[in-house]
């Protein structure tokens, strides 16, 4: 057995915490760059309560909210000239996986020249970014444990990860008390996000037993509490639950990636610009039918956290839960097409090469393509 875990990730942990922003941004720069989307951080009240907080440090703000779902690189760009212009010395950002992966991209382009695209693609390579201070407001992407951002280059639609550990959150604050404001419908597509990220890192061939424990225990934390908050629960526990079980997923994909299902999505919302978490619903069922005699004991082990019994009903399984949080969807229900297959399965094959390698059963394009059509 050989295998390596490194992350310096310092998650600040319990309700409440977001009031101590300040006195944790203070030790990495006198005047903060807030990055959020366009309006939820500000309706919360939750970008008043952090600015606040920031005030009463003795620090100054500056703030930069347009971002969007999908964030795009051509954002991050402009984020990361704003911060230069305002003197902005560590980004902070309150949101979701959206925010927090833009907010790593502008806090990576502020202190590197060039194109974005190549450090993506791996061409260029830093190890430098502006110090972080992230602040999840979904319980999904679990961007605040992991050196990954996502973002998508309008040009082209390619949709994949800028990957370094200067991207790694000097601080990550995690309140469960700011995720109770999402709506359903955000909850259930984050949730089901975060489920996927510790399944696909549970299953992935680069898995380890740092990644495997941490994943197992998270899978039962949103197994236990996901379907009962999309309900109404207000159990405070609860919360806590999915928002520990969000963080670790992102954690273990920091070590152990992700899996196919992860790799198919990225091209579909790369193209149609689709809520990533619904992608995933529509795709997961479907890849776990064609993968789980590629690793039949870690696939047992899932369906019966789900209330199965073997790998054999594990998409059962997960189809049941999609339907009880009322996220049994199709491509087709999402925009896609036939005739986007083609070039869905050749950008998966360019974006997400390691993500294809990943997973338990390695398919071809052809295959992959196969796979999308099913999932129509």
């Amino acid at each position: 057995m050989n295998f390596n875990y490194y992350l310096p990730v310092n998650v600040v942990f319990g309700c409440g915490k977001v009031k101590e922003a300040g006195e944790i941004a203070k030790k990495y720069g006198k005047k903060a760059l807030i990055v959020t989307g366009r309006s939820s951080a500000k309706k919360s009240g939750l970008y008043d309560r952090v600015n606040d907080s920031l005030k009463a440090a003795g620090m100054e703000s500056a703030l930069f909210d347009k971002v969007a779902q999908n964030p795009l690189t051509t954002t991050a760009e402009e984020g990361a000239e704003f911060a230069k212009e305002n003197g902005c010395d560590v980004v902070i950002a309150i949101g979701g996986g959206s925010i927090m992966d833009c907010a790593k991209a502008i806090a990576f382009l502020s202190v590197n020249e060039g194109d974005i695209n190549d450090y993506i693609f791996n061409r260029k390579q830093s190890d430098q970014a502006l110090p972080l201070i992230l602040i999840p407001t979904t319980c999904g992407t679990g961007s605040e444990g992991n050196g990954f951002a996502v973002l998508t280059n309008p040009e082209n639609g390619d949709k994949k990860s800028l990957r370094c550990n200067a991207i790694i959150a000097k601080a990550s604050i995690v309140d469960p008390e700011c995720m109770m404001t999402m709506p359903k419908k955000v909850l259930a597509s984050v949730g089901f996000d975060a489920l996927c990220h510790s399944m696909e890192a549970y299953t992935s061939k680069i898995s380890q037993p740092f990644t495997d424990a941490l994943a197992l225990y998270a899978m039962e934390r949103i197994a236990d509490s996901l379907v009962d908050l999309y309900n109404g629960s207000e159990d405070m526990e609860k919360w806590e639950s999915i928002t520990i079980a969000s963080t670790i997923g992102g954690m273990v994909i920091n070590q152990a990636g992700v899996t196919l299902a992860h790799g198919m999505e990225h091209p579909a919302s790369g193209l149609k610009d689709i809520v990533h978490g619904n992608g995933l619903a529509a795709l997961t069922p479907v890849i776990v039918e064609a993968s789980w005699k590629g690793n039949e004991a870690k696939f047992a082990r899932i369906s019966k956290i789900l209330g199965g019994s073997s790998a054999a009903d594990c998409a059962a399984q997960i189809r049941s839960l999609l339907e009880k949080i009322d996220l049994a969807v199709t491509l087709s229900d999402l925009g896609l097409a036939e005739e986007d297959v083609p070039w869905m399965a050749e950008n998966c094959m360019k974006v997400s090469a390691a993500s294809v390698a990943n997973n338990p059963v390695v398919f071809t394009q052809e295959e992959i393509a196969e796979i999308y059509r099913k999932a129509m």
